[in-house]
C-alpha cells in the first residue's frame, strides 16, 4: 500500500527545473527565435570559413579581371561579379567578417563599461552617482556621426585597419550609456534587500558585494541590451562604410559595397545583384540577431510559461483527440438529420 501510495505521488509531482533550465525551454519553445538563431549561426559560420580560407589561400581581393564584369549570378559566381570583375559572393561573406569585428569588440566594451558604472553608480550612490550620471548625460550629448566625420578626416592616411579600431572605440564608448542607466536603477532596488544586508553585516568586501552578489541578478538585462547593442553596432558600421568614413577599398564592407552599387542609377536597375545580396545579408543578420534578443527577453521573463518536451507532446495529443471527438460529433448530427 505505502509502495503503490509512493508511486502515485512520484507520478504526480512536478518536475522542479532550475532558471537557466527553464530559460533554455522557454527558448527552445519559441520558434521564431530558434529559426533566428539558426539563421545567426548559419551566417557566422560562413563568414568565419570564408575568412580564414581567404587567408590561408592567400585570396586578393583587389584583383580584378575586366572579361568577367557585372556577370550575373552563376555557378561560378553565386551572387555574380561587380564592374572589376571582382566575385561578389565572396566579398559578400569577408564584409560580414569587418561587421562581426565591429559587433563583437565595440559590444564587449559598451557592455564591460555600461555594467561596471551602473553598477558603481547604483551601489554607492550619493556623490559617486551624480558623477557618473553627469558623466552619461554628457556622453549622450556627443553627436556620433560629427565625431565619426571629424576622426575618418584625422586618420584617412592611416591604414584601414586602424580606421576599423577607431570606429569600433568611438561606438564601444558612446553605447554604453543606456544600458549603465538600467543596470543603475536595477542595483538601487536591489541594494537593500536581505541578502545584500547580510552580505554586509557578514563583513563581506563591497567589489565582492558588487560583482559577485549584485552583478549576477542583473545578467538578464545585460545579455538582452548586448543583443540590441550588437544589432546596432553592425548597422552604424554599415551606415559609415556607405559614407566612406569606414575602412575603405579593397577591403569589402555590407555598407561599402552597397555604397558602390547607389554609384549611379544604372546598377541599381541594372546589375541588381551588385547591391541586392550585401543588402539582403545585412538584413538577415541584423534580424537574426533581433529575434535572438526578443526571444532571450521572452525566456528570461519570470511570468512567462514554459512546457517541457512531453508535456508539449501531451498537449498535442490531446490537441488530437478533441479534433477527432469534435469530427465524430458533428458525424454524428448529420446521420441522426438524415
Amino acid at each position: 500500500m505505502a509502495q503503490e501510495e509512493n508511486k502515485n505521488f512520484s507520478e504526480k509531482d512536478e518536475v522542479i527545473l532550475s532558471p537557466a533550465q527553464q530559460i533554455r525551454i522557454k527558448f527552445r519553445n519559441n520558434r521564431l527565435a530558434m529559426m533566428g538563431f539558426y539563421m545567426f549561426v548559419t551566417i557566422v559560420l560562413l563568414v568565419v570559413v570564408t575568412h580564414f580560407y581567404t587567408k590561408f589561400t592567400g585570396y586578393d581581393f583587389a584583383k580584378t579581371d575586366p572579361t568577367i564584369k557585372n556577370n550575373p549570378p552563376s555557378w561560378i559566381h553565386p551572387f555574380g561579379t561587380d564592374k572589376y570583375g571582382r566575385d561578389t559572393f565572396m566579398r559578400v561573406l569577408e564584409g560580414g567578417w569587418i561587421s562581426l569585428q565591429v559587433g563583437f569588440l565595440s559590444t564587449f566594451m559598451a557592455v564591460t563599461i555600461g555594467l561596471t558604472m551602473g553598477s558603481v553608480a547604483g551601489f554607492f550612490g550619493g556623490r559617486v552617482d551624480n558623477i557618473i550620471m553627469r558623466l552619461i548625460e554628457i556622453l549622450s550629448s556627443f553627436p556620433f556621426l560629427a565625431i565619426a566625420y571629424t576622426l575618418s578626416a584625422i586618420f584617412r592616411e592611416r591604414p584601414p585597419e586602424f580606421r576599423l579600431y577607431v570606429i569600433v572605440i568611438i561606438l564601444g564608448l558612446l553605447s554604453w550609456t543606456g544600458l549603465a542607466r538600467l543596470i543603475r536603477g536595477q542595483i538601487l532596488a536591489l541594494r537593500e534587500q536581505e541578502f545584500i544586508v547580510a552580505t554586509r553585516a557578514l563583513g563581506i568586501k563591497r567589489r565582492n558585494q558588487i560583482f559577485r552578489h549584485l552583478v549576477p541578478n542583473v545578467l538578464a538585462t545585460v545579455v538582452v541590451s548586448a543583443t540590441l547593442t550588437f544589432a546596432s553596432s553592425i548597422l552604424s558600421e554599415a551606415f559609415l562604410s556607405f559614407l566612406n568614413l569606414s575602412v575603405t577599398e579593397p577591403i569589402p564592407t555590407w555598407g561599402a559595397l552597397l555604397s558602390k552599387a547607389s554609384e549611379n542609377s544604372t546598377s541599381l536597375r541594372t546589375f541588381w545583384w551588385i547591391w541586392i545580396f550585401p543588402g539582403a545579408m545585412l538584413f538577415l543578420f541584423i534580424m537574426s540577431i533581433n529575434l535572438i534578443g526578443e526571444g532571450l527577453r521572452d525566456s528570461i521573463d519570470p511570468k512567462a510559461e514554459y512546457t517541457t518536451k512531453a508535456q508539449r507532446k501531451e498537449a498535442r495529443a490531446r490537441r488530437k483527440e478533441e479534433k477527432r471527438l469534435a469530427k465524430q460529433a458533428k458525424q454524428t448530427v448529420k446521420e441522426a438529420a438524415v
